[in-house]
């Protein structure tokens, strides 16, 4: 990093983000229309097959080495009794994922999808932020850095997911900053607190934004204040996919609120990305609504750890496949639309 504020980096790689490749989706347009089916009879599937291809810059898209990243963080903010869970549960998980004895495990095993962990420092929570900042700039700079080195490996397709207790404590508080109106509305059930622990979460947002107010109108600042340290690497793995053209899927209401912190940045900064599915979690569907995104899948999921985005990537499999290997009309001899 340079010895500008530790932001302008940032700014500098979403100033040059690249746009899809036009040839590519018109390669995939050509062959949609040579197979053995009516124009446009597989829908949405068709068109996600030309999202693939034309952010992985292929007119031959792939799904080859499909992977999940878990970016798992801990909160100073739990402090404020704001999950069901205690902070011990972190960890637990985290040996959980390494064991194979998680949902995202059995959903990655199904359809064949890599899988990894990012540990963020699990043991050592981010600053209450009803208190102080979460982090500062630097530290979330380097964080951030940290999540670009999801794509390091090579994948051709990246979903994002996370894990940690409070989280959706934070994601509420980010969306509060982004968009205004009333905490309560950002707020959810999370894992799953009563009436009180709802009361708690929303007092913590409001008591949040009332500590930050005058400094959230920068959408990093919003990042490093209310955010966390899986947010901040979710956020760097989503751009550094772009910069390296693979396509990205966003889990739900947590992993969505490091994509709308690029988005309030810019707005074609998710052009790449897909919502892999809308969560019962708090207003994820109106935080999809204001990005722009529609969700693949609706099956009233909120577990977090890639759950949603993973199952989205089993359904994007099967969309390339039926592009990739059903028979053109010349191949299975059948006619073609009549002219006129």
């Amino acid at each position: 990093m340079t010895e500008e504020s530790p932001f302008a980096d940032i700014r500098r790689l979403i100033a040059s983000m690249p746009g899809p490749d036009r040839a590519a989706a018109e390669m995939i347009a050509e062959r949609e229309a040579s197979l053995t089916k009516p124009a446009g009879a597989l829908g949405r599937l068709e068109h996600l097959v030309a999202w693939l291809g034309a952010w992985q810059g292929k007119g031959g898209p792939s799904l080859d080495r499909p992977l999940v990243c878990v970016f798992a963080g801990s909160h100073g903010v739990t402090a404020r009794g704001v999950s069901a869970f205690p902070d011990a549960v972190n960890r637990q998980m985290l040996e959980n994922f390494a064991a194979g004895g998680a949902a995202i495990n059995q959903i990655c095993a199904a359809y064949g999808l890599g899988f990894k962990v990012f540990d963020l420092a699990i043991d050592l929570p981010t600053g209450d932020i009803t208190l102080g900042p979460a982090f500062d700039e630097k530290a979330c700079v380097a964080t951030m850095a940290f999540g670009m080195e999801a794509v390091a490996a090579g994948t051709d397709c990246l979903a994002v997911g996370e894990m940690g207790i409070g989280n959706t404590t934070i994601a509420a508080a980010i969306y509060a900053a982004l968009f205004g109106g009333e905490a309560a509305h950002w707020v959810g059930r999370g894992t799953g607190v009563d009436a009180a622990g709802i009361g708690r979460k929303v007092a913590a947002v409001e008591a949040a934004l009332a500590h930050h107010a005058g400094h959230l109108d920068d959408p990093l600042e919003v990042l490093a204040r209310l955010g966390g340290r899986e947010i901040a690497a979710m956020a760097g793995a989503i751009l550094a996919a772009r910069l390296q053209r693979v396509p990205v899927v966003l889990d739900g209401y947590v992993a969505t609120a490091a994509a709308a912190i690029l988005h309030a940045i810019d707005p074609s900064a998710l052009d790449h990305c897909l919502a892999g599915h809308v969560s019962a979690e708090g207003a994820h569907a109106d935080v999809l609504e204001r990005l722009g995104l529609v969700p693949l899948l609706a099956l009233g999921m909120r577990l977090g750890e890639g759950s949603g985005a993973a199952m989205a990537l089993g359904l994007l499999k099967g969309a390339l496949a039926c592009h990739r290997d059903m028979a053109t009309f010349a191949q299975a001899g059948i006619s073609g639309r009549s002219e006129g």
